[in-house]
């Protein structure tokens, strides 16, 4: 509830004048029974036809204003539910930014999905369900039962009765059901994770003619799923079917006993009609009240799973404000250390063993450091850390002189360009991929990335150049295309330091040697980081840092490292029987 507050909280002004509305209607409607009886008991007591028509005249104003309001209301209330999701949504994206990698992996990318899509839609429902239906209802019930009590106390206790007892199921049904919908919401979060797992692995599932597998786990999530929204709504039928029988039961009592208190002479026919419309209208509400009450432990159980990604501190954070380093002016250390990682030790939180172990290395303006190592060394995980997607557990990683921890992310991320293994790119055109690396760039900028990406060739083929269509995730290209845009998209821009996390993987080997003689002859100034696992990627970079098990095993020249690093020859030695050498490659 508190969550539904601070998003309302903008939007007061509209708040108060939707919630007046609604009342305004629901009293316009609880005022035309009234009229109704004054004009049964006027034509009963024979009273003159202006009397009747004066009584008929205010009903229709009633009925008038009451429709004006109702529509108001419904006008005002769908524009307030609706900014408010906007909001709420805006929110979780954004916060979803902050979040660490490691935040991702606790939340799910299936579960963060659904909260942002389909939570936010049943509080958007709920929230409008409540100012229709439920925040109505302690003014009609006051009202009805006023009324009520005005022509006949003891009809009105009979009224007062069959709310109550309503009230009471309704509370209790509410309390059992609200484990139900908080584990219908986590078997959402099952399929959505088990939809996407499938979608996204249709290939893997076919080639391993796994369909029939997959079929089954999907209709045991599904089973799963509907029987425990059976035991939901089960518990909701029975409070319809009560809450039908009290209204039914309270209408039937009143005419069994009008007929003697008319006889009696305390009442008039006009009343018995005033007493069941108000009750009528009472229950009615209660009613309504009642798909609130269905959809208000999903609602609330929706509510604690947006909080608790809007309420969480990200694993990674910024520095307090006012108390980060200004990285505006800040240039590469006189002897052009750009990136430095001194005795860096790291393991994830759900390890037993280190992943980095006392690592130390620097990366120099103008200059090529690479990275090899065999599978699980750690290679990828030191471009993580030097993007700050996780924090080191001892020692330090610098740039331009300043702890990685000590600048904002934004000034980080703004001075380093990444391409990741796998090679991603974003539904919209080559050209809207390329300027995520400047949003400025010209087309001529553009073209000069691709040149050096070997891109050239593929995108001028196409008839659209730059516009050229992407689909989501660049699935309407190949492997190597994909990659040599990524790699197009990191070059746009004036980073200081650019990384390549076994970016070239997908080429062929004489695109890799091309690619590579081109960044040596364009990066001028900037820092280059080169993680691979071909010897053929990095042998001609000026330094190379060898990894084994986490730790650093040797640093040097390619020459250098065959006579004093082990690891590094029994890699060349494995790798040259099989692959052409540079020289070869050119």
């Amino acid at each position: 509830m508190r969550l539904v507050i601070r998003f309302i909280k903008p939007y007061w002004g509209l708040f108060i004048l939707t919630l007046i509305l609604v009342f305004a209607d629901v009293i316009g409607a609880l005022v035309i029974p009234t009229f109704a009886a004054e004009l049964l008991n006027e034509a009963a007591t024979s009273a003159s036809f202006d009397v009747m028509t004066a009584t008929a005249l205010k009903m229709g104003v009633a009925a008038l204003c009451s429709g004006i309001c109702a529509i108001g209301g419904g006008y005002c209330c769908s524009q307030l539910c609706s900014r408010i999701g906007k909001d709420m949504r805006m929110a979780l994206y954004r916060k979803t930014l902050d979040l660490s990698i490691f935040d991702f992996r606790n939340f799910g990318t299936a579960s963060i999905t659904t909260r942002t899509i389909n939570d936010v839609v049943n509080i958007q429902m709920a929230l409008t369900n409540v100012i229709n239906m439920l925040l109505p209802v302690p003014v009609i019930f006051v009202m009805a039962f006023t009324l009520a009590f005005r022509l006949d106390s003891y009809m009105a206790s009979w009224l007062l009765l069959a709310i109550v007892f309503v009230l009471i199921v309704a509370f209790f049904i509410m309390c059992s059901a609200s484990p139900l919908f908080r584990r219908l919401q986590k078997l959402l979060d099952r399929i959505g994770a088990v939809l996407l797992e499938n979608l996204t692995g249709v290939r893997v599932i076919r080639a391993f003619n796994k369909e029939r597998h997959e079929r089954a786990r999907m209709d045991a999530t599904f089973t799963e799923y509907a029987g425990t929204s059976i035991k939901a709504n089960r518990l909701f039928a029975n409070l319809d079917g009560l809450s039908y029988f009290a209204i039914n039961a309270f209408v039937v009592l009143v005419y069994v006993l009008a007929g003697g208190r008319i006889s009696a002479g305390r009442f008039q026919i006009g009343d018995i009609t005033a007493i069941v419309e108000y009750s009528m209208m009472a229950l009615f509400y209660l009613m309504m009240a009642q798909m609130v009450i269905i959809t208000l432990p999903r609602a609330l159980e929706c509510a604690e799973r947006i909080r608790l990604v809007l309420d969480h501190s990200p694993q990674i954070a910024d520095p307090v404000e006012g108390e980060a380093v200004d990285m505006t002016d800040r240039e590469p250390l006189d002897d052009g250390e750009v990136l430095a990682f001194d005795d860096v030790t790291f393991r994830f939180a759900d390890a037993q063993e280190n992943t980095l172990t006392h690592v130390s290395f620097s990366c120099n303006k103008g200059q090529t450091t690479a990275i090899i190592g065999g599978t699980g060394s750690g290679k990828s995980t030191i471009a993580m850390l030097a993007l700050r997607f996780h924090d080191a557990n001892y020692g330090s990683i610098r740039l331009n002189g300043v702890d990685l921890r000590d600048m904002s992310q934004h000034d980080l991320r703004e001075r380093i360009a990444y391409v990741q293994q796998q090679a991603w790119l974003f539904s919209g055109s080559i050209g809207d991929n390329l300027r995520y690396g400047d949003a400025k760039a010209t087309e001529t900028e553009l073209w000069h990335a691709l040149d050096i990406a070997q891109a050239t060739e593929f995108v001028s083929q196409s008839p659209d150049g730059l516009d050229a269509r992407v689909a989501q995730g660049g699935t309407n290209f190949s492997g190597g295309q994909r990659q040599r845009l990524s790699i197009a998209r990191a070059l746009v821009g004036e980073s200081q330091l650019v990384i390549f996390d076994d970016s070239f993987s997908a080429l062929d080997f004489k695109t890799d040697a091309a690619l590579r003689r081109a960044l040596h002859e364009e990066m001028g100034d900037r820092a280059v980081l080169i993680i691979a696992q071909r010897v053929s990627t990095i042998q001609h970079a000026d330094r190379i840092v060898v990894l084994s098990d986490g730790a650093v095993a040797g640093i040097g020249r390619h020459d250098e490292l065959m006579t004093s690093c082990d690891v590094y020859r029994e890699i060349v030695e494995s790798q040259t029987r099989q692959e052409p050498t540079m020289g070869q490659e050119v």
